[in-house]
């Protein structure tokens, strides 16, 4: 039957929307209910995958929810639904404020009886009266206009439902739960036939350049967005595009508009009645007009990153250029935040560049609070590296991939308490992200010879070692001995060095033994199992050539 219904309607899916396709498909099929996000960029086929989706669950003889942010975006799903599945056992209805309170009541007491098969709504289904009789899948479209409590709030609908997340630019929050493997992800990266990278420019307000661009799109038989931020802009707007463009017919919409008058005016625009649709930025979320090609953003400064983005995506959703027009004030001095996102937006003109963004945003904010409902913010406690390790862990064991005394031990990080400087000097490198990268480099290095050769990039990229550097690498080089040793911390000071094992245990404890009698008075096991070495190390390369000479003596005997 899916095969059938694809067939019905010729796509040409990319490798990637097919991979997604048959990941949520398999999905469904699977004994447990799944939570996936399906990450592509605006009009690279996400909704199709929600279409196979939907269908294969309603075939299955289970009930569909689809929520999307806005009314338009629910009308045109609910259109696109309908034309879809026509001709199958499938019943679509649609819940927002452009349905009649009659016709909603009605919606709702099938969903309750089951004879809707799928309910296409916006934030309505998250009211107290609606039901169920068996949902099986939940689809949430455009998901960053969506609070952590409302997509809670939808999974409590029903305790065993499929998820299905789909997104061009997902929070750092959901973001990081699809990367640490709570929840799966599937990445549509390749940009359908023939499409085209919009053309995008940032440039003070200019009359000129505004009626070139309308009616350029006018002469090559398409449409305009014109999107302004706030509602009382419109009215001036409208009157300026009268005197600038007076051939083309203007169209009005906001979100404060009379749900009969909205449905009318985007009904006529899609019937191509209008030339310009001026708007706010109601149309950002998922309207796909493939006879839109331009869009002119007054005020770009007043958007943030992800609405720029978005609203960008409105146009270039056929086989022709589309331009984008990113109008500022004259004269106006920008924050540096407005600066950087419009210098952003810029940057990524090519082809696939939503999850670039969002990884951007995830570096800039930080991955939230997944226990919570705060989207930003840092995990201070533990520090992101642990947190992320404790994080793999927790979810292998919850997958029953790992299973208590069976888990492998996590390769740990030991204590090494010298008393010199460790680190990389901003002297040395100057630049933060580059220094970070280096001490993530660092970490990872496996023995001495990667070591080496890690030191002589360094010579090479910015001069000789400092002091605090080389101390660093042989820091490094000692926790791999500790590691071989089992040992969790090493203090050392003036007089010697305490050694602390991992859980209080040692690989080869007669070993240990033979060590300690030969170095009887100057080396000694206590009662709490620590073992002291006395010795006289003044300085801090003493400690670390002594630290250095006892950790391999350690390693050594652990391994024999």
């Amino acid at each position: 039957a899916l095969d059938e219904f694809a067939a019905r309607f010729p796509y040409n899916e990319t490798e990637d929307q097919a991979r997604a396709i048959l990941d949520v498909v398999g999905d469904l099929g699977s004994g447990r209910a799944t939570d996936r996000l399906v990450c592509g960029d605006v009009g690279f086929g996400k909704t199709e995958v929600a279409l196979r989706a939907a269908f294969t669950a309603s075939m299955a003889g289970r009930q569909v929810a689809l929520v999307v942010p806005t009314t338009l975006l629910a009308r045109q799903h609910f259109k696109n639904f309908q034309d879809r599945f026509q001709g199958f056992p499938i019943k679509v209805a649609q819940l927002s404020r452009l349905v009649k309170a009659k016709d909603m009541t009605i919606t709702k007491e099938n969903m309750k009886s089951g004879d809707i098969d799928i309910v296409i709504g916006t934030h309505a289904l998250l009211a107290k009266d609606v039901g169920f009789r068996d949902l099986g899948l939940l689809i949430v479209d455009e998901e960053q206009h969506f609070g952590v409590k409302h997509k809670e709030q939808l999974k409590a609908l029903k305790a065993d439902v499929h998820v299905l997340t789909l997104t061009a630019t997902p929070i750092p929050r959901t973001l990081q739960l699809a990367l640490t493997g709570v929840r799966e992800m599937s990445l549509i990266a390749t940009p359908p036939v023939d499409r085209l990278a919009v053309r995008t420019f940032v440039m003070p307000f200019d009359p000129v350049v505004v009626r070139e661009a309308i009616i350029r799109e006018r002469f090559r038989g398409g449409q305009t967005f014109y999107v302004c931020p706030r509602i009382q802009d419109q009215a001036f707007l409208k009157k300026q595009l009268k005197e600038l463009v007076p051939e083309v017919s203007v169209a009005v919409v906001n979100g404060q508009m009379p749900a009969s008058d909205l449905g009318d005016v985007i009904s006529d625009f899609y019937d191509a009645k209008y030339d310009v649709l001026l708007s706010t930025n109601i149309i950002e979320s998922g309207l796909d007009l493939p006879s839109v090609n331009t869009i002119l953003i007054h005020r770009a400064d007043m958007f943030g990153l992800a609405q720029l983005y978005q609203l960008r995506g409105r146009v270039g959703r056929s086989k022709i250029r589309a331009y984008a027009y990113l109008t500022l004030p004259p004269g106006k001095k920008l924050t540096p935040a407005a600066q950087k996102r419009l210098t952003v937006m810029q940057t990524l003109d090519t082809l696939g560049a939503g999850f670039q963004l969002a990884s951007h945003d995830l570096d800039i904010r930080g991955a939230g609070n997944l226990l919570g409902e705060e989207q930003s913010g840092h995990i201070r406690e533990v520090g992101v590296e642990l947190y992320q390790q404790m994080l793999e862990e927790a979810v292998a064991e919850a997958k029953g991939e790992l299973s208590g005394e069976d888990a492998p031990q996590a390769d740990y990080s030991p204590q090494v308490s010298i008393g010199i400087p460790v680190l990389i000097p901003q002297s040395y490198v100057s630049n933060l992200n580059l220094r970070m990268d280096l001490y993530r480099r660092v970490s990872r290095l496996a023995d001495d010879q990667e070591s080496e050769s890690f030191a002589a990039e360094l010579i090479d990229r910015f001069g000789t070692l400092p002091g605090e550097v080389e101390n660093l690498l042989q820091t490094v080089s000692i926790k791999r001995l500790c590691r071989r040793a089992q040992i969790e911390k090493i203090d050392s000071g003036p007089k010697g060095a305490v050694v602390s094992f991992r859980n209080d245990e040692f690989a080869n404890p007669l070993g240990l033994i033979t060590y300690i009698t030969d170095q009887v008075g100057t080396v000694k096991l206590r009662p709490d199992h620590k073992l002291v070495i006395k010795r006289s190390w003044a300085s801090g390369m003493d400690r670390l050539k002594g630290v250095t000479s006892l950790a391999c003596t350690l390693a050594d005997i652990a391994s024999a």
